[in-house]
């Protein structure tokens, strides 16, 4: 910008970044897409890793994620590929602030902390259920229901299936309040020929769904055979 703000400062100059949250469901990798999204288009980041989310980065990465040794252990997260090969990115985590999931007394859990809104990527079904229920059981949770109550965007990218009728009116719940309900679907137009670029394609729908430009898949043209094309 002109004026030497970077992307993710208001028109004030204070810091406003996008908050994400990282539930328990598989699908680790998105959330690591849409930090390298977010992150790439000079955006400042807040992160909340839930407790169950650290179990499913454990098993999908092998990483232990711990609060004291937060910025080294997302950098190597985020440096992974979807086909879990290390380094394949290289990643400067220094626009990212955190918070424990424990944390209820945390910045984001007033609506008087400047920030842009959420995006909850993945989404586990009870991290639904607990937004639509206004439950606010940990810091994720909480800082869904500011964003919703202070009229800012939220972004759900649910990833489960099958989905029960429960679940169902719990995604219906959420539209009813504002939210983006965003399941965690690849689509195979854009051309993809590694899993990294089905990752990409569903990141770049919740950058999507958010204003956050980015450049993560092959958008549709209207033209059949452009999945066939080289890049």
């Amino acid at each position: 910008m002109d004026d030497g703000m970077d992307e993710g400062r208001g028109d004030d100059g204070r810091r406003t970044p996008w908050i994400v949250g990282v539930s328990g469901a598989s699908g680790t990798p998105y959330a690591a897409a849409v930090l390298r999204g977010l992150l790439a288009a000079g955006e400042s980041v807040d992160l909340v890793v839930s407790r169950a989310s650290r179990l499913t980065l454990l098993d999908e990465t092998g990483i232990a994620f711990r609060d004291a040794h937060w910025r080294e252990d997302l950098e190597t997260w985020l440096a992974r590929g979807a086909d879990g090969k290390p380094d394949t990115f290289a990643v400067d985590a220094g626009g990212v602030r955190y918070w424990a999931a424990g944390d209820l007394a945390a910045g984001p859990s007033s609506g008087s902390y400047p920030a842009k809104g959420m995006l909850v990527v993945p989404a586990s079904t009870a991290a639904v259920a607990g937004v639509a229920l206004g439950l606010s059981k940990d810091l994720l949770q909480r800082v869904a229901s500011v964003t919703l109550k202070e009229r800012r965007p939220l972004v759900v990218a649910v990833r489960e299936t099958p989905l029960n009728g429960q679940t169902l009116r719990h995604m219906v719940a959420l539209d009813e309040a504002g939210a983006v309900v965003l399941p965690a679907s690849p689509a195979f137009y854009a051309g993809a020929t590694h899993i990294q670029d089905l990752v990409d394609f569903v990141a770049g729908r919740v950058l999507d769904a958010a204003g956050v430009p980015h450049r993560l898949y092959r958008r549709w043209e209207g033209e059949l055979g452009g999945a066939t094309r080289p890049v």
